[in-house]
C-alpha cells in the first residue's frame, strides 16, 4: 500500500500532486493531468480538486490506471465502494453473490488483519488524509478569500476522513503533516475531541448554506457531520452527547435543504437537478459522477451495476454485475403485517409494502437465501439508478450521471429524534421528525415512537447507503449482541459473533511497518 512507505508518500505528494492531478471534472474543479516536461511547482486548485476527486475517484487516469491505493484491484480501491462493502455486507441489509477474495469473509461477519478490502479502506482513508494535510502545510498562511474557504474545506475533508477511520479502526495513525517519519497513534476518544475542535475552527470560513460550488461543502454539511459524530459519542469516547446531536441535526432541519417529494429521485441519474428532479433540494454534499468526464468503477456505477442483472427494468446503463441483494431481513422491515408478496413485482408501486421506500425487484427471486452464491436468491434492490426522472437519456451509455448522495437532509431527522428520546426530550418533536419521512414515503404515521422504531426507520430511509453497521454498534445489535439476521456469522439463521469484530483490524501490513501501533484486541 502507498500509505505504509512514509518517505515514498512524502515524495509523491511533492512531485506528484504539485501540478494537474487528474483527467476528469468535479463540479466546477478542472484540472489538467500531469505534464512531465513542466516545472514541479504546488497548483493550489489543482491539489485542493484532487481532495475532493478522492471521494469519486481512483487514481490518475479517469476510471483506471495510476491508481492512488496499491495491493488491490484499483475499481475495488474506492472510498464509495470501500465504504459500503464493510459497512453493508456485514449487516442485515446486504449480501453479495460473488466469491471475490474477501467478500464472503464480510458477508459472515469474519475478516482478519490481511483482509484486503480492510486494507484497502484504511489505505484509502489514509491517503486522503495525507492529501489534505499536504494541501494545508502548502497554503498556510494565505488569507485571500479562495485561500480561506480552500483551507476550511480542507480541513472538512480531512475531518471526514478521519472520521471514518475513527469509526472503523478505533485508534489509528495521527499526523497533521507530510513528514517521513511513522505517525504516532492517537486514541479514539482524542480523536474525536479533534474532529469536533477541527469542524468548530472550519465552520467559519465554510460557504454559507447552499452558497457553495456544486459537489463542494458548506456549514450545513458541517452540522450534519458533527451531529453524526454526536450521535455516537457515546461508542467512540464512553460519554453520550444527545444533546449536542439534536441541536446540530436540528440546524441542519432548519437550514435551506429541505426533503423533496419524490424519493427515488435521489438516486437517479440527473440527481443533480433537471427541470423535474429537484435531489439538490435534500442532497447537502453529492459525490461526482458524469458518463463523460467523471468516471469510476467504484462509485455510483459500483451501486448500480452491482445490484442489477439482465431482466430487471431499465437502470441506464449496460453495466449489470448481479452481485449485492437485500437479505430478508432487511425485507421484512417494509411489511408491517409479516406478509410478503409472492407475485413478480417490476416497480415499487406493486410491492405490496406500504412504503414507497421499499424499492425490490421479485420477479424469479426467492425471499430466503439458502445460497448465498445465487444472486437470484434474495430480492433484487432497485434503489440506485441511472435512468432519469425527466425522461432524457444519460451521458453515456456503461458509466452513469448519478451522484452519490453522501450526505442528505433526511439523516438529521432521524439523529434529531433519537437524540431527543435518549436524552429524555420530546417525544412529540421525535414523533414529528420521523414522520416527516413516513409522509414522504406514503407509510401510515406512527402515533407513537421508540428507538426501535427509529432504528428500523433509519433502515427504511437509508438502505444500502453504508450508514448500517456504525447504526448497529450504537444500538448494541452489532457484535457480541443479540438482535439477529439471516446468515449472520455464517450461519443460515444467524448466529451471535464477537464484540471484537466492532471494530476492524489495523492492517497486518501497517502493523508490520510501524513500530508505533498496537493492534485492536482480538486481531
Amino acid at each position: 500500500m502507498k500509505y505504509i512507505n512514509y518517505k515514498l508518500v512524502s515524495v509523491a505528494l511533492t512531485l506528484l500532486f504539485s501540478v494537474g492531478l487528474y483527467t476528469s471534472c468535479i463540479g466546477d474543479l478542472d484540472v489538467k493531468p500531469i505534464d512531465p516536461s513542466v516545472t514541479q511547482t504546488f497548483n493550489q486548485d489543482g491539489v485542493f480538486a484532487k481532495i475532493y476527486a478522492t471521494l469519486a475517484l481512483t487514481g490518475q487516469n479517469g476510471p483506471d490506471g495510476n491508481g492512488d491505493v496499491d495491493g488491490l484491484d484499483e475499481g475495488t480501491s474506492a472510498f464509495v465502494r470501500l465504504i459500503w462493502n464493510l459497512n453493508e455486507l456485514t449487516t442485515d441489509e446486504a449480501i453479495c453473490a460473488w466469491g471475490d477474495t474477501g467478500v464472503p469473509e464480510m458477508n459472515f461477519n469474519r475478516w482478519s488483519a490481511s483482509h484486503d478490502q480492510v486494507t484497502g479502506l484504511y489505505g484509502r482513508l489514509n491517503f486522503n488524509v495525507t492529501l489534505c494535510n499536504h494541501f494545508l502545510e502548502q497554503t498556510e498562511g494565505l488569507t485571500d478569500d479562495k485561500s480561506l474557504k480552500q483551507r476550511a474545506e480542507a480541513r472538512f475533508m480531512r475531518a471526514l476522513n478521519f472520521y471514518y477511520l475513527m469509526d472503523l479502526f478505533g485508534n489509528v495513525p495521527f499526523t497533521e503533516v507530510v513528514a517521513t517519519e511513522a505517525p504516532q497513534q492517537i486514541k479514539r476518544a482524542d480523536l474525536f475531541k479533534y474532529i469536533e475542535k477541527e469542524l468548530q475552527e472550519c465552520e467559519e470560513d465554510m460557504f454559507e448554506p447552499k452558497q457553495a460550488p456544486y459537489y463542494r461543502a458548506d456549514k450545513v454539511a458541517n452540522w450534519l457531520l458533527r451531529s453524526r459524530l454526536y450521535l455516537n459519542a457515546e461508542v467512540y469516547t464512553e460519554t453520550a452527547m444527545w444533546s449536542e446531536a439534536a441541536t446540530y441535526a436540528k440546524k441542519v432541519m432548519d437550514s435551506p435543504y429541505k426533503l423533496i417529494d419524490n424519493y427515488p429521485h435521489l438516486f437517479m441519474g440527473d440527481n443533480k437537478g433537471s427541470a423535474v428532479n429537484k435531489a439538490p433540494d435534500e442532497i447537502i454534499l453529492p459525490i461526482a459522477s458524469d458518463g463523460i468526464k467523471t468516471r469510476s468503477w467504484g462509485s455510483s456505477l459500483f451501486l448500480i451495476a452491482s445490484t442489477r442483472t439482465s431482466g430487471m427494468p431499465n437502470w441506464g446503463s449496460t453495466e449489470g454485475w448481479g452481485g449485492n441483494r437485500a437479505r430478508a431481513a432487511l425485507v421484512k422491515k417494509f411489511f408491517p403485517d409479516g406478509t410478503i408478496p409472492s407475485n413478480a413485482m417490476t416497480t415499487p408501486s406493486t410491492t405490496g409494502a406500504a412504503d414507497k421506500r421499499a424499492l425490490f425487484f421479485i420477479e424469479e427471486r426467492t425471499l430466503e437465501i439458502e445460497n448465498v452464491e445465487i444472486f437470484k436468491q434474495g430480492y433484487s434492490v432497485m434503489k440506485f439508478n441511472n435512468a432519469r426522472a425527466d425522461n432524457a437519456s444519460p451521458s453515456d451509455t456503461q458509466f452513469p450521471d448519478m451522484d452519490v448522495p453522501l450526505l442528505r437532509v433526511a439523516e438529521a431527522n432521524l439523529i434529531y429524534a433519537e437524540a431527543l428520546l435518549r436524552s429524555g426530550g420530546s417525544n412529540a418533536e421525535a414523533l414529528k421528525a420521523v414522520n416527516e419521512l413516513r409522509r414522504r414515503a406514503d407509510a401510515q404515521e406512527y402515533t407513537t415512537i421508540s428507538l426501535d422504531r427509529i432504528l428500523d426507520e433509519k433502515a427504511r430511509e437509508f438502505y444500502f447507503e453504508g450508514h448500517r453497521r456504525t447504526d448497529l454498534i450504537r444500538y448494541g445489535y452489532y457484535g457480541g449482541g443479540d438482535y439477529n439476521w439471516d446468515w449472520k456469522g455464517g450461519s443460515p439463521s444467524g448466529t451471535k459473533f464477537s464484540a471484537i469484530f466492532n471494530l476492524f483490524p489495523i492492517p497486518s501490513t501497517d502493523m508490520n511497518s510501524n513500530d508505533n501501533l498496537e493492534q485492536n484486541p482480538g486481531y
